[in-house]
């Protein structure tokens, strides 16, 4: 997308200093005033020597920092809670004729204004296109949609901040900004919840209803329960064109994935084939790759998986003997972490070269438990150096064994069922046992049998189930894969060649890393809740068909792709459809495109080219934004997203992951309107965790939040998560950082309390064009607020908003009410005033509040709304659609030099 150069302003804005004749160290002249009023000597010089002072001191930290300046933690006194109490319809306008309440009060100053700002159709890009400002770019952004099972937290808060700071500046400066608002529908977390309902409610499980019962309940449960994002969503201030609100299992979601399974099957691009999948028992269904959490042992650490009766020891290796075949004195001893895989075992395997083994190649083993023979055989890909460099193939249950295993055609054995439970192959002694009870019994077999070597601590990684907190069992099933390859290298090279870009840069890096290991994505779900695959198993009249699938739109569809594929008539066929569903990721992958009308709408989808898209910098991210890529680019025949911006983790105030069990996990709506610490100890109660993990969550949050967290307010919020440099380091937030921007609001109140009330009612303002600084301070001042504006500018377009709110802050607090507030006090107490004085305190109040709004929309409008407007012009009914301010228009205005009343420009 083309935006404004900098390259004219750069030379005219970064230079900005104030009135020559003013030094910059020195802001203010030791003559007197220039409308010829006198003030005590010694009090004179005593303050303007304090200004300096701090003038120094602001110099200095702005040329040495330029992050947000620390602010000291103040103690926190309730204030008084000022409410909006004028009768007002949801979208009606909010009144703010009356007098300002004496304090800033985020409860006052947030009633009314998004129920306004909806129902005029401020957030469409249908009313954008018809602003005076308008630009004719095209401004589309792609919220990664929540689960609809939870709520946000501030990680998700820092997203929405973002994205809406970039949305609103966007729209003001008069592109047409399309942000459209979703959620997804979460399979597994979804089912989970409701089954969990059904079980406490009914004493029930999901299986003892069909599955057209439980989908009704499900929906049920969704319509009732899943509407907490949006009103989160709402209470951020976040400008999303809510007419066009998508779900990723409403119709045209639903249309759209299965578009996207026909054409990649079409392709050659999707499969079905039996291979190891991540498998979690607890949930009975494959899992991806990202759910699967790797936990560090450093030893033997011991962990109660669920459904097991006891605690089992894991980070442990066993040295098992397999005696050579008619050779009872010769062994080879393996080492395992799986004892409970061993039934499954069909060959033994060593390195080729590895001498201990070479005079026994081509030998068969007898296995310890069962007594069948097994082949010895060599493999290259076997560390001699690990171990006793013999390991036990066990195809079924190891991809690393599946791949050995394939190569030397060796059949797998499966012994663990979709429930965790040990089955038939594995022999009656064992059948139907948890599979960790069935490690005991084998362990204890084995040395009854004499073939038990020894155990000991063995550091590994426990693979996790991150939904259910099972071990993770790899399983031999038949699945739909999709092939990943050829699109990953696709997506590669679009970063490579600088089709795509990565902001901040250095996650390229990732980005390739994660490409060049890709794997085939296996798609199927053994689950009720989302999009039911769109394959069909066919059989014959007497069910004599080999195993053969077809997939098609409709089952009408497949059933003619199935007759012409056997070559036998339809009427001869039946169709039955495979009941698993699709992986959530695949719809939530495909949200970008279904939200805009793929593939119905492609002239449309065409149109809000190119997306935008942000999200955690995290394996998640990579994981998302990839598969998108990746379809997209396959689908649609173009790459979907020029630009990906990555930002920061947001962690606690003491570096610490956001984790429920930490209870550091806050919902941003008690930051914004404050919670008691009884609230928030109710509010864990309602989450999942176990009765060990509540105990210390609860102690952690009366440890973090003794007394509640006061209320913030949403711009307060929303400001503090902009000022972290989000292109770096993870974010380390705390509840005191938000109260401190609180008192900055406060502060932005307060001036405006005093400009409105120096304007008074009959002030005019003049064309800005025509704004004439009578005094070096109105200078001084006007060429800070264009400094600013050039600041604003240059981060908007770097896309990094700490720059501009450091901008702000420095302005409003520093220059704005610390100094020129302070030294027109007293002119302003003498009359006749200077027109040219009150002209600048208005500009300094409306460019600086457009300046503020994509941070603070709350607060800008509400004080906004209370200033006088230019005459003859049309004025913008809303800040959130006014223009943004341009520096090069600002430095363009004309101002008086004080000495010689000559014209000159701010530059």
């Amino acid at each position: 997308m083309s935006h404004l150069s900098l390259a004219p302003l750069r030379n005219r804005i970064w230079s900005l200093k104030p009135y020559p004749s003013v030094p910059w160290s020195h802001p203010f002249s030791t003559q007197p005033y220039p409308h010829g009023s006198s003030v005590p000597q010694r009090n004179r010089e005593q303050k303007q020597k304090r200004l300096r002072e701090k003038q120094r001191a602001l110099d200095k930290e702005m040329a040495v920092n330029s992050k947000l300046p620390v602010k000291s933690s103040k103690s926190w006194i309730a204030k008084e809670t000022v409410l909006y109490e004028i009768p007002t319809k949801p979208g009606e306008k909010k009144d703010v004729t009356g007098p300002m309440p004496p304090m800033y009060s985020p409860q006052y100053v947030e009633a009314a204004w998004y129920p306004w700002w909806v129902q005029e159709g401020f957030f469409k890009p249908e009313y954008q296109s018809q602003l005076p400002q308008a630009t004719g770019e095209i401004f589309s952004i792609c919220i990664p949609p929540p689960n609809v099972t939870g709520s946000l937290h501030l990680g998700h808060a820092l997203t929405v901040a973002i994205q809406d700071a970039l949305v609103r500046w966007h729209r003001m400066r008069g592109d047409q900004v399309l942000w459209i608002p979703g959620s997804d529908h979460a399979g597994i977390a979804t089912q989970a919840v409701v089954e969990k309902q059904l079980w406490k409610e009914q004493g029930i499980r999901r299986h003892e209803l069909n599955r057209e019962d439980f989908l009704k309940k499900v929906w049920r449960w969704k319509e009732e329960k899943g509407g907490e994002i949006c009103e989160q969503l709402r209470a951020l201030g976040a400008s999303l064109d809510w007419d066009r609100e998508c779900f990723t299992m409403d119709a045209g979601s639903s249309v759209a994935v299965t578009e996207a399974f026909v054409r990649l099957y079409e392709a050659g691009l999707l499969y079905r084939d039996q291979q190891i999948v991540n498998w979690s028992c607890a949930l009975r269904s494959a899992i991806s790759d990202i759910e699967v959490e790797g936990r560090p042992l450093p030893g033997r650490t011991e962990f109660c998986p669920p459904g097991c009766p006891y605690p089992v020891s894991f980070g442990l290796l066993f040295s098992v003997a397999f005696p050579v075949d008619g050779d009872p004195d010769t062994e080879i001893v393996v080492g395992t972490t799986r004892p409970e895989t061993l039934p499954g075992d069909v060959a033994v395997a060593v390195h080729p070269d590895d001498p201990r083994y070479i005079h026994l190649h081509g030998c068969q083993l007898r296995h310890p438990l069962s007594g069948k023979s097994l082949p010895l055989i060599t493999d290259p890909t076997i560390q001699p150096d690990l171990g006793t460099g013999a390991v036990k193939v066990t195809p079924a249950h190891s991809l690393v064994d599946a791949d050995i295993g394939a190569r030397h055609k060796l059949i797998p054995v499966n012994v663990i069922g979709e429930d965790g439970t040990m089955v038939s192959p594995c022999g009656d002694w064992l059948q139907g046992l948890h599979r960790f009870v069935a490690r005991e019994k084998i362990v204890s077999m084995l040395k009854e049998q004499g073939y038990f070597r020894g155990i000991q601590d063995h550091p590994m990684v426990l693979p996790i189930c991150s939904r259910s907190g099972d071990v993770v069992e790899y399983l031999l099933k038949n699945q739909w894969f999709v092939r990943c390859q050829k699109m990953g290298e696709q997506a590669a090279q679009a970063v490579e060649s600088g089709a795509l870009c990565l902001n901040p840069p250095f996650h390229q890096k990732n980005w390739q890393h994660w490409f060049s290991n890709i794997s085939d994505w296996c798609v199927s779900r053994q689950l009720w809740w989302g999009h039911q695959i769109p394959a069909y198993r066919v059989f014959g009249k007497e069910g004599d068909i080999e195993e053969c699938w077809v997939v098609g739109r409709s089952e009408a569809e497949a059933r003619k792709v199935a007759a012409e594929l056997i070559g036998r008539p339809e009427k001869e066929l039946t169709l039955e459809r495979d009941p698993d569903v699709l992986d959530t990721w695949f719809s939530s992958a495909l949200f970008p495109f279904s939200a805009l009308g793929w593939p119905q709408k492609t002239p449309d989808l065409n149109r809000f080219y190119p997306l935008s898209l942000l999200e955690t910098g995290s394996d998640l991210l990579m994981f998302w934004v990839g598969r998108m890529v990746m379809l997209g680019t396959q689908l649609t025949g173009q790459l979907p997203f020029p630009q990906v911006l990555l930002h920061s983790m947001v962690r606690d105030g003491q570096g610490r992951k956001m984790s429920k069990s930490l209870g550091n996990v806050l919902d941003p709506r008690d930051v914004i309107r404050g919670a008691e610490l009884q609230v928030l100890q109710e509010k864990l109660k309602d989450g999942n965790l176990d009765p060990r993990e509540l105990q210390m969550a609860a102690a952690a949050q009366r440890k973090d939040f003794p007394q509640g967290i006061p209320e913030c307010g949403t711009d307060a919020l929303r400001f503090t998560l902009c000022s972290h440099g989000t292109q770096g380091n993870d974010i380390n937030l705390s509840v005191s950082e938000v109260l401190s921007s609180r008192h900055f609001c406060n502060k932005i109140w307060n001036a405006m309390r005093f400009i409105l009330n120096a304007l008074g009612d009959r002030f005019i303002p003049h064309p800005i064009e025509e704004l004439s600084p009578s005094s070096a301070m109105d200078t001084w001042i006007l060429s800070n607020l264009a400094f600013t504006a050039g600041e604003c500018e240059r981060g908007f377009l770097a896309q990094e908003l700490s720059l501009i709110t450091h901008a702000l802050y420095h302005f409003w607090l520093h220059k704005l009410c610390d100094v020129y507030l302070e030294s027109v006090k007293p002119v302003l107490s003498r009359s006749p005033q200077s027109p040219g004085l009150l002209q600048t305190l208005y500009s300094c109040a409306d460019v600086g509040l457009r300046l503020l709004a994509p941070f603070m929309p709350f607060l800008t409008e509400e004080l906004w709304q209370r200033l006088p407007h230019r005459p003859n012009c049309a004025p913008a009914p809303s800040i959130c659609v006014a223009p943004y301010p341009c520096a090069q228009n600002l430095c363009c205005c004309n101002v008086q030099s004080p000495k010689n009343n000559t014209s000159m420009k701010i530059s």
